[in-house]
């Protein structure tokens, strides 16, 4: 007598499909709410920086009674710092730095970097050269520079942050503003543009929603 040997084929059930499903939205969920955790946290290091500038222009007026970058070269040099830069004008109490430099390290910025690098009150190389490659970097990515303004209708100095992504310039306002602060009002200023690094402009930018949906770069300033 002869035995057909039948196969037996056998499937996911409902129950072990939803298990599955369950489980992919998990990993899915974690993956996002990881995502979401290290772009707030890339956004309060940017904020951070911006505020540590702030502390230490501040921390150099009181320490050496002059604004950095408003002394000669040759004052920075007898306090044993290296590099060159000093202000083209020195003692008069404004730096040269107009918007078109935030972000070239033109004017007396490579001083400002120079006095505040050499007394300690940031890091980096008080021998930075005067160009771009001398001036740091923030949690994003993007550039910092300063400006004496006026910029976005706000008068100088100022610190500025380039190359941001639009969840970034939001996330910066709302930390240093309040929830549902406008890009042009209050401490924090800013705007939106093709180029990267965007150059601030003295004028109050217009209102601009904070799509996330625009490719363009924001740059955002806050007084010193």
């Amino acid at each position: 007598m002869q035995y057909r040997l039948r196969s037996r084929q056998t499937g996911f059930t409902l129950v072990e499909i939803a298990i599955v499903l369950v489980i992919i939205g998990l990993l899915l969920g974690g993956v996002l709410k990881g995502q979401e955790l290290i772009e707030n946290s890339r956004i309060k290091s940017i904020v951070n920086d911006m505020k540590a500038i702030q502390a230490a222009y501040n921390g150099y007026i009181d320490r050496y009674k002059a604004l950095p970058g408003d002394e000669t070269a040759a004052t920075m040099t007898a306090r044993g710092w290296t590099g060159t830069a000093g202000a083209t004008v020195a003692g008069n109490g404004v730096l040269a730095i107009n918007v078109n430099q935030t972000f070239n390290n033109g004017g007396d910025q490579s001083a400002f970097w120079r006095a505040l690098r050499g007394s300690g009150l940031i890091s980096g190389d008080p021998a930075a050269p005067a160009t771009v490659l001398g001036l740091p970097t923030h949690g994003g990515g993007g550039l910092l520079g300063v400006t004496a303004g006026p910029a976005y209708g706000s008068a100088g100095p100022l610190i500025c942050a380039s190359g941001l992504t639009t969840k970034q310039a939001a996330g910066i306002d709302g930390l240093v503003d309040g929830a549902g602060a406008a890009n042009n009002t209050g401490s924090l200023l800013g705007a939106q543009g093709a180029a990267n690094p965007l150059a601030p402009v003295a004028v109050a930018p217009p209102v601009t929603a904070y799509n996330e949906t625009t490719p363009n770069r924001w740059t955002v300033c806050m007084r010193l």
